[in-house]
């Protein structure tokens, strides 16, 4: 079959076609991107600027807070302006740009959150070799890793779509490119590339929740044989990381994980992993982090100071 493209553009319905319920989503949205930029730059910052750089987990937040500006910034902006605009249309060659970077930075992230569980259950299950399996050789290696692993995902997803036959109609209920939605303006029958893309998507998100649960599952289970004292703080250390993969995990998994099917309720579990989850990530792990507050003190709070007595 000859692959035929005749759309140009996409319509993207969006959120809302009411012009008050547009202009309230506009703030609410452009104030979640600010809490976004503000809260993963001041967590990129403070981990750079404070001696939390050379330990693994900070090493890992710090790429996690950036895959998450990342991640976020392929959607929201897009989404901001459109809720002013009178309609959201988008080229197609810019749809496949954003299918393509939200997928890529979406699933560094997913990587990158599996990683940081393995970070937290080798010094609970192997503390003398934590040194020498962590080593910023290791770790950096392991970045790459996510990045490859996060491309080969996000060209599989491109490559489908993008070979399928486009010639109208252009609407998709969605707010942003996303596969699902896509594949509903095919004009040929998309059952078996509906397979194909669940199991390159749902699978890797599945996939990776259950690695992290099983990592859990160890840490627990290695914490009995240990002291009551230590518990609290191995759990602590491990809650504010399960909050984050239980924001994200679970609206990924119930759009992805079935049948490439859309309903009604996607809009909303989409707004929860693209900014509720980038929103609330910086505040579950500073707040829940006594070093991380203590980094965020020295770095924004003690320089000015010591800055402002040298000048007296």
């Amino acid at each position: 079959m000859q692959n035929t493209n005749n759309v140009t553009e996409v319509i993207l319905l969006g959120l809302s076609q009411n012009k008050k319920i547009k202009n309230l989503c506009f703030l609410l949205f452009l104030f979640c991107y600010i809490a976004i930029l503000m809260g993963n730059l001041l967590i990129m910052i403070s981990i750079t600027c404070s001696q939390l750089k050379d330990q693994p987990m900070y090493f890992f937040l710090k790429y996690l807070a950036f895959s998450d500006l990342c991640y976020t910034s392929t959607v929201t902006p897009k989404l901001v302006t459109d809720l002013l605009a009178e309609s959201d249309m988008i080229s197609y060659t810019s749809c496949m740009a954003q299918l393509f970077a939200m997928h890529f930075f979406g699933g560094t992230e997913v990587f990158i959150l599996t990683i940081v569980a393995y970070d937290h259950c080798v010094p609970i299950c192997k503390p003398l070799h934590y040194t020498v399996i962590m080593s910023r050789q290791r770790c950096y290696a392991m970045v790459s890793a996510c990045c490859a692993g996060a491309f080969l995902h996000s060209f599989v997803q491109c490559l489908l779509t993008i070979n399928l036959p486009f010639c109208g109609p252009n609407e998709i209920n969605h707010y942003f490119c996303d596969v699902y939605p896509l594949l509903k303006l095919a004009c040929m029958e998309t059952y078996r590339v509906g397979i194909l893309v669940v199991a390159n998507l749902g699978m890797m998100g599945l996939v990776a929740f259950v690695v992290m649960i099983l990592s859990y599952i160890l840490i627990l289970y290695t914490i009995k044989a240990h002291p009551a004292e230590s518990h609290s703080k191995a759990l602590s250390t491990c809650s504010s990381h399960i909050m984050v993969v239980v924001l994200f995990f679970v609206p990924v998994l119930f759009i992805y994980i079935r049948p490439a099917e859309t309903f009604p309720e996607d809009i909303v579990f989409a707004l929860f992993y693209n900014i509720i989850a980038p929103m609330f990530n910086p505040l579950i792990c500073t707040l829940r982090n006594t070093e991380m507050k203590n980094a965020l003190r020295k770095v924004w709070c003690q320089k000015p100071f010591l800055i402002g007595r040298q000048i007296i």
